[in-house]
């Protein structure tokens, strides 16, 4: 299971994970909810309490990650296969142009 968390200008708005049966969800967290009510993510996804699920990554995060040659330097600079795009999204998109950026989650190890 990876996470990013979703910031929208520099606010922490969300969660997003992709789960280990290769779904997608992502959930705003409650204090944005509360404090900001219209300053959605993507019109698609406007703000709410309940998680949003997808069986892909959703299409606008799916936007976020560079194409074409911008693309190919990113998959051969991190090693990372072109079609995982979560791990493309927290690879390239942690200074996405725009109010959205997505930051990994680091796994804690088990002790």
């Amino acid at each position: 299971m990876r996470q990013g968390i979703v910031n929208y200008n520099n606010t922490r708005a969300g969660l997003l994970t992709e789960l280990d049966n290769g779904e997608y969800l992502f959930v705003y967290d409650e204090e944005y909810a509360q404090t900001y009510p219209n300053q959605f993510v993507t019109f698609q996804m406007p703000v709410s309490t309940r998680p949003y699920r997808s069986k892909r990554l959703f299409p606008f995060f799916d936007g976020l990650i560079p194409e074409g040659w911008l693309l190919n330097i990113a998959a051969e600079s991190w090693k990372i296969n072109k079609n995982d795009r979560m791990g493309l999204l927290l690879a390239c998109c942690q200074n996405a142009i725009g109010a959205v950026s997505v930051h990994p989650v680091n796994p804690v190890a088990n002790e």
